[in-house]
């Protein structure tokens, strides 16, 4: 019990950042919920009616005092404010340079898929100084990645993509928990988190482990799993999807070059940012968002899809979304 860290190790950007602001908010509940009760412990005792103290001219009113005791609160708690919100905003914006992983929670445990193709139950392996993206959804009930050594903690819900972002500093192997109670085995819903240096990183997306099945003929080894993008593509091309989001086809249906990222207009007039949401929604529930200048054509996938096809599919939407329009 005694080798348990009183505090986890600080192994992300983000780390030293929170815990200075965790340590500046207990000290400041110290101060107000430790220090001024026996302040005024000290005062009611002092100026006990049984205690002698001087009680000549008594102080009715003090303009200094009370501005005193109403501007310096109020000004700690304004750099609290300022200070927690600039902390949120940057752990809430990914920098444009994120290497992507996708994450899917699940009845109990945590799947991760590299764009590589790469796939990993309760593990997930990050480069160090490598800033990291993680876009996940949850295949069931609410859950919650934690990762106590990066301070970082994000809802996983089902229905929609939740994104969570960090950089590891340090090489290791750090516990990975759901931190949101799921069901009966909530707490065997645990893995670790391996940081390792970008060259040994990417050996590892490279090794021959994960498989999509047997090795085809005259080959002694095993099929190596493809990229996301490209199992998206065989899906696009699977279902269809092809004959309508093309240029060269003849039906009328938002072409998908170039979407992600940009700017759409519904019939309804709203405005969407083409994300990951909108882009599930869209293959999930299109008549809900239907692109204005376009009738209410496309039909439902809900049920058609597992959640990595989905994911699968929206790499690829994503890989041509690209400005040079190329696929990983």
């Amino acid at each position: 019990m005694w080798d348990f860290p009183f505090f986890p190790e600080q192994a992300s950007t983000f780390a030293q950042r929170v815990d200075l602001l965790y340590f500046v908010l207990v000290g400041l509940s110290l101060l107000f919920a430790g220090i001024l009760p026996f302040v005024m412990l000290y005062l009611i005792v002092k100026y006990h009616r049984s205690m002698k103290a001087n009680r000549q001219n008594p102080v009715n009113s003090s303009l200094s005092l009370e501005l005193t005791w109403s501007i310096i609160p109020l000004v700690l708690a304004l750099v609290v404010f300022f200070w927690s919100a600039w902390l949120y905003l940057d752990m809430t914006r990914p920098p444009p340079d994120t290497l992507e992983v996708y994450v899917i929670g699940k009845q109990w445990m945590w799947h991760a898929q590299h764009p590589s193709g790469k796939r990993e139950n309760n593990e997930l392996h990050v480069p160090v100084g490598q800033p990291v993206k993680l876009i996940m959804t949850s295949q069931d009930v609410i859950h919650s990645f934690y990762i106590p050594a990066f301070r970082v903690k994000q809802d996983v819900v089902p229905g929609r993509y939740t994104v969570m972002w960090f950089e590891a500093t340090k090489e290791g192997e750090y516990h990975l928990f759901c931190a949101e109670y799921c069901g009966t085995e909530h707490s065997r819903m645990v893995g670790r988190v391996v940081a390792m240096s970008l060259a040994d990183y990417q050996r590892w997306l490279t090794a021959e482990t994960d498989v999509i099945g047997p090795a085809a003929a005259g080959q002694d080894t095993p099929v190596q799993l493809e990229p996301m993008a490209l199992a998206g593509q065989q899906i696009f091309a699977q279902q269809g999807c092809a004959s309508c989001h093309r240029l060269e086809t003849n039906v009328r249906a938002p072409v998908l070059e170039k979407l992600y990222g940009s700017t759409v207009r519904l019939d309804t007039g709203e405005t969407f940012i083409a994300d990951e949401n909108y882009i599930r929604q869209s293959i999930l529930d299109p008549a809900s968002q239907v692109v204005a200048g376009f009738e209410p054509i496309m039909p439902t996938y809900e049920d058609q899809l597992t959640e990595d096809q989905l994911l699968q599919l929206i790499a690829y939407i994503k890989a041509i979304g690209n400005p040079d329009g190329s696929t990983p």
